[in-house]
């Protein structure tokens, strides 16, 4: 996952820290991309617009 394809405005699936072992996903519009680095192993990290934080990991727009 690169953080150059994720962008406030985009609509994505994350995984909240609390799902991360069932993997459920949640979907939601990008507020704030919380990553600095280019790239991350566990997807970038995104606040959305409802204020949920979690890892990217499939973008739907």
């Amino acid at each position: 996952m690169n953080r150059a394809d994720v962008a406030p405005g985009k609509e994505v699936h994350i995984v909240l820290k609390a799902d991360q072992k069932t993997g459920k996903l949640t979907r939601g519009i990008v507020k704030d991309i919380l990553t600095n680095s280019p790239r991350h192993p566990h997807g970038i990290k995104v606040r959305l617009q409802d204020g949920q934080v979690g890892r990217v990991k499939e973008i739907l727009t």
